[in-house]
């Protein structure tokens, strides 16, 4: 495969900012503007930001139920939120499931409520099963802000926070097209159905490759937020169709399993590897050349955004009902650069 640098098209859907190995789509000033398109680019991701409240008139009690622990997206985002707590007096407090599932995520939620915190911060693991518990833990009198995931039905919730997970997908796989042009076939490794987040970054790809008639999508295979389940499918996949191009990993665990897995198959040079999110194991991966890009988003900001929403409620303020943060592309290219700058943390 060809190794030169990976230079992706301004037009790419989601990312209109001239660029070189890199890429970042940044919050707007005002909330309801979109970045105009120069003639013949796609459109930019509406993009928002969040005005910071005034120092809370009280030290409120503030929970984060993360989708799960010890995954450095969920612990970028915990930092974001700590940070901006002491910045306005109020206290957050983690936790989260060993799994990314609903059954392990519920009773934590359930304790939570409970202890009848101010607000809660949370990444619902499943758009169904946690439907009612939110419900019920907004009726309860607790100020809930989804933050990265979200339910079939988000009203209970003064304000939702997340990344543009179509315009991820479709970034992955204009990375995927610059790194193969004669094109080929290519593939998602997804976690599992039913999460808001994956499913969008799946959607997009798809109707990116859709789009393209020199490409052939085979499909979507679902590790569980499993690694070795993930390389264990890429190894089989790649017995059914050893002329793979590319793989689109949808989130951190994903494409850890996915660059393994290619790995062991002896097709590091033949498939690329498009990462959703930029942990310490994708960055060393990026390093290797095992994965040739990462889409990374802004937990960062995702977690104080959440704090801001959360004070702005509880203060009888004006929330924002939706709010889109942005991410960057990282490339080995631009790795000691913005593109490093925006790699996840292992700890606060």
């Amino acid at each position: 495969m060809n190794r030169k640098r990976l230079m992706l098209a301004a037009g790419v859907v989601a990312l209109a900012l001239p660029m070189a190995a890199c890429t970042s789509s940044k919050p707007q000033a005002d909330e309801s503007s979109e970045t105009p398109a120069a003639a013949g680019e796609a459109p930019a991701a509406a993009v928002t930001t969040v005005t910071a409240p005034p120092k809370a008139s009280k030290n409120y009690n503030i929970a984060f139920l993360q989708g799960v622990v010890g995954d450095q997206f969920y612990i970028t985002m915990q930092c974001g939120a700590q940070e901006e707590a002491a910045n306005l007096g109020v206290t957050v407090n983690t936790q989260g499931p060993q799994k990314f599932d609903p059954t392990l995520q519920k009773p934590i939620l359930d304790s939570i409520v409970a202890s009848k915190p101010d607000a809660l911060l949370v990444a619902p693991t499943d758009v169904q099963a946690m439907q009612m518990p939110l419900e019920q833990a907004a009726a309860a009198g607790i100020k809930v802000v989804l933050v990265d995931t979200t339910t079939n039905d988000p009203s209970y919730a003064v304000s939702a926070i997340a990344s543009d997970n179509e315009g991820g997908g479709r970034a992955a796989f204009e990375a995927i097209k610059q790194l193969h042009p004669e094109g080929g076939k290519v593939m998602v490794m997804g976690l599992d159905p039913g999460i808001s987040t994956t499913d969008a970054r799946t959607k997009g790809f798809e109707e990116a490759v859709a789009e393209d008639p020199g490409f052939t999508y085979v499909g979507v295979q679902y590790s569980h937020n499993d690694p070795a389940t993930a390389a264990q499918l890429i190894g089989a996949q790649l017995q059914r169709d050893p002329d793979l191009v590319g793989v689109f990993a949808a989130n951190l665990f994903t494409a850890e399993g996915s660059a393994t897995g290619i790995k062991q198959a002896g097709k590091s040079e033949q498939v690329a590897v498009v990462g959703f999110d930029a942990g310490p194991n994708q960055i060393q991966a990026l390093r290797e050349g095992t994965v040739q890009a990462l889409v990374a988003q802004d937990p960062g900001t995702i977690g104080k955004f959440g704090v801001d929403e959360a004070v702005t409620a509880l203060e009888g303020g004006e929330n924002s009902p939706n709010v889109q943060t942005g991410f960057t592309i990282i490339t080995r290219e631009n790795l000691d650069g913005e593109g490093g700058a925006a790699a996840y943390k292992s700890s606060c």
